[in-house]
């Protein structure tokens, strides 16, 4: 499965390298490690086939970035900041235009992906998440169930606005086209560059997911069998706000993992006197801040960046996760029937 990474903060901005390279367990490391606290002593019953499908320890597809700016709304185009997208198909730790980004690069939002390709999906930029559409980034970690018997289904529920902004052929892009599909008609106009409740766009999400399910469930039926479940965790902001989900549709199986933090920013930022990952190293910072001044932070990912496990909680299957503009922090169940 593939690995991601979200961080925000209406106040405290990072600098790309220091959440994306410098960590000791960085995204960019991740396309070769593990380390999954908490894992195996939760959801019992998973077997090891399933550990080893979803937690796959190479992730070598592609690398995308995602990360907000608000260069355009000082030229008065818009309003609020946009994403920049920068996508790759190396690993990351040997691509120079990534790392000088990234030493050069301060945002209050950062998406990154790294990307294992599922079936015969080709590995090409284009399928490399996270996705944009108008002022929103979207990323999935999983497989939809049955895609190629229900792409050309889904694609056809797409509108037209939504479909002509695919560029790719993942299970993933066209569920991204779907949900800004019912995010657009939620509004009745093409609404992405506007800003939504986070109410509205977990309400779309669900929506989607379950119309995906229910075209499952159809195709199967021709055929006369069960549809396997679909593991989808989903990550969406539109630079001020984020929602996260972590979902399957198994009574006992459970989807890839997934973490939170409200913590591990401050360590993982530079002006903080300490090293990211052991305790009373001075990293050569000037000590520009305490812990106490940094501003509210939310990072989701798929990993912790850490290997600090206390500043970490594994997401419980089938929750929703909403960071507000007000750092806000609020959970939910995914809404879904199956």
């Amino acid at each position: 499965m593939c690995r991601w990474f979200a961080y925000i903060s209406t106040t405290e901005p990072c600098l790309l390298e220091d959440v994306l390279i410098s960590p000791d367990h960085a995204i960019a490391k991740q396309v070769h490690d593990r380390f999954l606290p908490y894992l195996t002593h939760y959801e019992p019953g998973t077997t090891p086939q399933e550990m080893t499908l979803r937690n796959s320890p190479f992730n070598l597809d592609g690398l995308g970035v995602a990360w907000y700016t608000d260069a355009r709304a000082a030229f008065g185009e818009c309003e609020g900041p946009r994403p920049v997208a920068y996508k790759i198909l190396r690993q990351p730790t040997t691509d120079p235009i990534f790392q000088s980004i990234c030493a050069g690069t301060t945002a209050h939002c950062v998406f990154a992906h790294i990307r294992a390709a599922s079936g015969a999906t080709a590995i090409h930029q284009y399928n490399n998440h996270p996705f944009t559409f108008g002022r929103f980034a979207f990323m999935h970690n999983g497989s939809v169930a049955h895609f190629d018997e229900v792409k050309r289904a889904l694609a056809l529920e797409l509108s037209d606005a939504a479909h002509v902004r695919v560029k790719g052929t993942t299970d993933s892009e066209l569920l991204a086209a779907l949900f800004f599909t019912y995010l657009e008609a939620a509004r009745g106009e093409e609404v992405w560059e506007r800003a939504h409740p986070l109410e509205e766009m977990k309400a779309c999400l669900e929506r989607a997911i379950q119309r995906v399910l229910a075209l499952q469930a159809e195709a199967m039926a021709r055929v006369g069998r069960t549809p396997d479940a679909s593991s989808l965790n989903v990550a969406v902001t539109d630079g001020e706000q984020l929602l996260a989900i972590r979902f399957r549709n198994h009574a006992t199986e459970h989807p890839p993992s997934l973490y939170l933090s409200t913590r591990a920013g401050v360590a993982l930022n530079r002006k903080f006197p300490g090293h990211p990952d052991v305790e009373g190293v001075d990293n050569g910072a000037r000590n520009l801040k305490g812990a106490e001044e940094h501003g509210d932070h939310v990072i989701v990912a798929s990993e912790p960046t850490t290997f600090k496990a206390e500043d970490w909680e594994l997401i419980p299957k089938n929750e929703c996760i909403m960071v507000g503009r007000d750092m806000v922090l609020k959970r939910a169940p995914v809404a879904v029937q199956f």
